[in-house]
């Protein structure tokens, strides 16, 4: 099967020339009808990438996109989703980051995520869930070597520019869920 991959809500990010970029004029992410008409049958994409988007989708469509993301990934491909991470212990972080927070998009925010919910969320669908990046609940950072063949996520550990000398900056939750 020829990779299709989509990044959802990454119009203005340039994800390299094997993604499909999409905002949500063209594909609400919880519509079966958008997916239908961009891309036909289900089980049609091989990675499926949405880079601090979910946070932005209100309870119910979240359930409805992770749903679809699942129905038109193929057998063993990859919804990689990035979000701010709620159990980030850092005070500041969380100001900016939370509904309503003083940060650039926050006041759209429906929900401050944290691994265990997002992983509960994507099992429902189907998904296998593999963590890549996350802060658990006593303030100690997890992380696995990922690559970037899932989707590129500019606000990681590994790539944003706030992350120096050792001090972590700035990260985001990083989930992969898995059609197997």
């Amino acid at each position: 099967m020829k990779k299709r991959k989509l990044a959802i809500g990454a119009s203005k990010v340039n994800s390299g020339s094997e993604w499909m970029l999409s905002e949500y004029d063209a594909l609400d992410a919880s519509k079966a009808s958008d997916w239908q008409r961009l891309f036909g049958e289900k089980n049609q994409l091989t990675n499926i990438m949405a880079e601090h988007v979910w946070e932005h989708i209100p309870d119910e469509e979240t359930r409805l996109s992770n749903q679809n993301c699942y129905d038109w990934l193929a057998k063993g491909g990859r919804l990689r989703i990035a979000v701010p991470d709620g159990n980030n212990p850092d005070k500041e972080y969380i100001e900016w980051v939370r509904v309503g927070g003083t940060g650039i998009g926050a006041d759209d925010h429906k929900i401050l995520y944290t691994y265990d919910v997002m992983k509960s969320r994507l099992e429902k669908a189907g998904f296998r869930v593999e963590l890549l990046e996350y802060w658990d609940e006593n303030g100690q950072f997890h992380y696995v070597d990922w690559t970037d063949d899932g989707g590129h996520i500019r606000r990681s550990r590994r790539y944003d520019t706030r992350n120096q000398n050792g001090k972590l900056g700035y990260t985001s939750l990083i989930v992969d869920g898995v059609k197997d």
